[in-house]
C-alpha cells in the first residue's frame, strides 16, 4: 500500500455533491476534505467561498424562537447554559429543542412524527409532479422553484433531526458539548478553554480497538505535548476549527470501519481469527512515514514532521484499514450524505464563529487577519476527543435516520 492511500485513513473525505452551489465552510475546505489519490501523494481541491451562506427557514413561527438552553441550577437561577453551540432554526428544529430542553427521553418519538411528516410531505410532491398537466413555460419555471424551496426546506428540517439526535447521545453520556469558544472574562490569561477537562467519559464510549487509533490521532496532533494538560499555547482560532472539522470527519470514518471490524471479529472473519496472539499484530507502515498528519497544521511550538511519524503506535483497527484496496478506503473515508457534511459545517462554525477570511490574488489565504486563541493542550485534547465522538455519533444517527427516511447518497 503506497503513502496516499495510507494518508487517507487518516483523512477522510466529502462526497462530491457537498453543495448545489459550489460553496463550502473554510474549517472543511482547508483542513481535510477534498483530499483525492493522484501518483504517490494527496492533492487538495481548493475552494474559493469561505463559508456556506445559511438561508433563513422559510417558515418562521410566531412563537418566540428558543435555542438549545437548559436552566442551571437552584443556586444560580439567573443564568441558563446552553447544551449546544448551534441554534436550530426550522420550526422541526425548534419543537425538537424544546422537547430536548424539558422532556429529552421523548425525543425518539418526536423525531419518528417528524420522519413521518417529511416523508408524506415528498410523497405527496412526488404524486402533484406525476399528475400535473403541460405547463406553459412560466408556470414549469415556478413550479420547479417552488419544488425546489420545498426540498431545501426538508434538507434543512432533516439536518436538525440529525443533529438533535447527535446532541441526545452526548445527554445520554452525560457529557456535555463545549460552548461556543470566546475568551472567558473571569480568566486574566484570557484562555478560551474554561471547560472541564474530563476525558474519561468520552474515552469510554469507543470501542477499545478505535480508541487506540483516536489515541494515535491525538498523538499526531499534540505530538510530546499530549500528556501535558496545563500548558498554555497561542494558536489559531482559524487552524484549532480546522482541526475540529477534521477530527470530526476522522471519528465518522472510525465508525464506520469500526462497525464492520466488531462484526468480522464477532463472526471470526478476521484474518488470523482465533490463532497467533493479537497483541503481537504487525503494522504495515507507508513509506513515508514522515509527512505530516494532513489534518493538522504546525501549532505554536509544533511537533516537527519526524515526531508526527514516530508517534504512530501499533493497532490492530489500523492494521484492519491498512488491508483495505484504495477504492473501498475511499468509499469508506467519504461523508455520505450532505446533509451530515451541513452538521459539520453549522456546527463548527458555532463553535468558533465566521473567521474573516481573504483571498489573495494568488488563490491563497490571507492570514494576516485571523485571529489567535490561547488554549492549553488538555483544552485542545479534549476538544479533538468531542470532535471525534461527535463524527462517531453522527455516522450512527445518520444510519438510524436513513433506515426510516431515506436519504443518504453513498453507501
Amino acid at each position: 500500500m503506497d503513502a496516499a492511500t495510507a494518508s487517507l485513513i487518516q483523512s477522510p473525505i466529502l462526497p462530491h455533491e457537498t453543495s448545489r452551489n459550489g460553496t463550502g465552510s473554510m474549517f472543511l475546505t482547508a483542513s481535510s476534505p477534498g483530499f483525492t489519490p493522484s501518483a504517490s501523494k494527496l492533492q487538495l481541491r481548493s475552494k474559493q467561498n469561505a463559508f456556506t451562506k445559511f438561508s433563513k427557514p422559510l417558515i418562521t413561527p410566531s412563537k418566540i424562537r428558543r435555542s438549545f438552553v437548559v436552566r442551571a441550577s437552584a443556586s444560580d437561577d439567573t443564568s441558563s447554559k446552553p447544551i449546544a453551540p448551534l441554534q436550530l432554526q426550522s420550526p422541526a428544529g425548534q419543537f425538537l429543542s424544546q422537547i430536548l430542553v424539558s422532556h429529552p427521553h421523548l425525543l425518539p418519538a418526536a423525531v419518528e412524527q417528524q420522519l413521518e411528516q417529511l416523508q408524506t410531505d415528498r410523497d405527496s410532491q412526488g404524486q402533484n409532479k406525476d399528475a400535473s398537466s403541460p405547463l406553459p413555460g412560466t408556470d414549469i419555471v415556478l413550479y420547479r422553484r417552488i419544488a425546489e424551496l420545498k426540498e431545501n426546506e426538508r434538507r434543512r428540517t432533516l439536518e436538525e433531526i440529525l443533529y438533535a439526535l447527535v446532541v441526545q447521545k452526548f445527554m445520554e453520556a452525560n457529557v456535555s458539548l463545549i460552548p461556543s469558544m470566546t475568551p472567558s472574562s473571569s480568566d486574566p490569561s484570557g484562555r478560551v478553554d474554561t471547560w472541564p477537562i474530563k476525558v474519561d467519559k468520552l474515552e469510554q464510549l469507543h470501542s477499545p480497538e478505535m480508541y487506540e487509533m483516536i489515541h494515535n490521532h491525538l498523538a499526531l496532533i499534540l505530538g510530546s505535548r499530549i500528556g501535558d494538560l496545563t500548558s498554555v499555547a497561542q494558536i489559531s482560532k482559524l487552524r484549532v476549527g480546522q482541526v475540529y472539522a477534521a477530527s470530526i470527519m476522522y471519528g465518522y470514518f472510525l465508525k464506520r470501519v469500526d462497525q464492520r471490524f466488531q462484526l468480522e471479529k464477532t463472526m471470526k472473519l478476521l484474518p488470523g481469527a482465533g490463532g497467533a496472539d493479537e497483541s503481537k499484530t504487525s503494522v504495515e507502515q507507508p513509506e513515508d512515514v514522515t509527512s505530516p498528519h494532513p489534518e493538522v497544521g504546525s501549532f505554536a511550538g509544533g511537533v516537527s514532521a519526524k515526531g508526527f511519524g514516530s508517534e504512530i503506535k501499533p493497532s490492530r483497527l489500523r492494521t484492519y484499514v491498512m488491508s483495505f484496496d484504495s477504492e473501498t478506503l475511499q468509499r469508506y473515508a467519504t461523508i455520505r450524505s450532505r446533509e451530515a457534511v451541513g452538521i459539520i459545517e453549522k456546527h463548527t462554525e458555532a463553535l468558533f464563529g465566521k473567521p474573516e477570511i481573504v483571498i489573495t490574488p494568488q488563490g491563497t489565504v490571507d492570514s494576516s487577519k485571523d485571529e489567535q486563541i490561547k488554549i492549553s493542550f488538555g483544552g485542545m485534547k479534549r476538544l479533538v476527543l468531542e470532535a471525534v465522538t461527535f463524527g462517531s455519533f453522527l455516522w450512527d444517527v445518520e444510519s438510524h435516520v436513513d433506515a426510516r427516511y431515506q436519504f443518504v447518497l453513498l453507501n
